[in-house]
């Protein structure tokens, strides 16, 4: 696997990096990590293990999307003839084969730009909020319009659009995507299994900044890439202000002149709720718990995705620097996850 390389990024993931980084080790020609402000020595961990180490300036506000775009750099300083890169969050573990299974893919369709697998979570069962999240990373295979954190790219379609949008907290690898099609490029997703994730969510406030931090990259991606015919997130921001502010409002603002008949707008929730349960049983493999959990999960996040929306457009408006949602703990943070 001389023409492939890897791009690890993370912050105090302890024994989760050293997972990562040694699921890599003797699988492509160089690894990278790139290090955003860790306490807990990642750095050296890093180093023990053979990795080359990519140490953030701080004092420049830090984005996953900046973090990958240096360890891409590193890589191609290190090793120039790459031709592959996989890029990684430091909380995930690549599955064996998939490095192989990714290059042959990308070897053999000269018009693809990447490629990404099945993502799990490590721990479904450690709390409902890891369901969720190993539900979300259950998507469609085939070709589609974006892949995540963890996908294989080739490195002539990666530096053609200059690379992730360091400005970006959020959506920045969908956003990617964007400009590679609209250069021409293709992504697919393919039916093998890609990397394990350990979202390490116990908590409700966890996942709700998570759903925020989604929101703000739906308002900004809609804002960026808005327009005929990309129309990026446009959808989803269009249903956050409607479900998250436009129904509850109505309902409550029309109270008295309907005598309490506008409350009965509310009932869109439940018959939302359902619609989406009903949509998940039929077109994927979950278990009526599962997909009554994931339904009801999607409807409740309109409210903290609104406020995601709303922190953008403040910010943008305001003329303020855009500021990190992390969700983790502070004892183990990976904003880039």
């Amino acid at each position: 696997m001389k023409q492939v390389g890897l791009v690890a990024i993370g912050r105090n993931e302890g024994q989760r990096l050293r997972q990562c980084l040694v699921s890599a080790t003797n699988k492509v020609a160089r690894v990278v990590y790139v290090d955003s402000g860790s306490t807990d020595g990642s750095l050296e961990l890093a180093r023990s293990i053979g990795a080359d180490t990519v140490e953030l300036d701080l004092s420049i506000p830090f984005t996953a999307a900046r973090a990958r775009n240096e360890g891409f750099a590193r890589l191609l300083e290190l090793a120039p003839d790459i031709e592959f890169v996989q890029f990684v969050d430091g909380d995930c573990e690549v599955v064996d084969g998939w490095i192989d299974r990714a290059y042959n893919e990308l070897a053999a369709k000269s018009e693809v730009a990447a490629v990404c697998g099945r993502r799990r979570e490590r721990y479904p069962e450690a709390s409902i909020y890891n369901q969720l999240c190993d539900i979300e990373w259950d998507t469609p295979v085939g070709e589609t319009k974006a892949c995540g954190g963890d996908s294989m790219m080739r490195a002539s379609a990666f530096q053609q659009v200059e690379g992730f949008n360091p400005a970006l907290i959020a959506g920045e690898e969908p956003e990617l995507c964007v400009r590679l099609r609209q250069k021409g490029w293709k992504i697919l997703r393919l039916d093998v299994e890609m990397t394990l994730h350990d979202a390490q969510m116990t908590s409700f406030a966890q996942w709700w900044k998570r759903a925020q931090r989604a929101g703000h990259a739906y308002a900004e991606g809609s804002w960026m890439h808005g327009s005929e015919p990309e129309r990026h997130w446009v959808k989803e921001t269009r249903s956050t202000w409607f479900w998250g502010l436009v129904l509850p409002a109505l309902a409550l603002a029309m109270t008295l002149p309907t005598k309490g008949g506008s409350l009965l707008l509310l009932s869109g929730y439940p018959l939302a709720t359902y619609r989406t349960y009903n949509y998940y049983i039929k077109h994927r493999d979950l278990t009526t718990k599962e997909a009554a959990i994931y339904a009801l999960s999607c409807v409740l996040a309109k409210f903290p995705q609104l406020q995601g929306q709303i922190q953008f457009h403040q910010r943008r408006l305001l003329g303020q620097q855009t500021k990190l949602i992390e969700y983790k703990t502070t004892n183990s943070i990976n904003s880039a996850s």
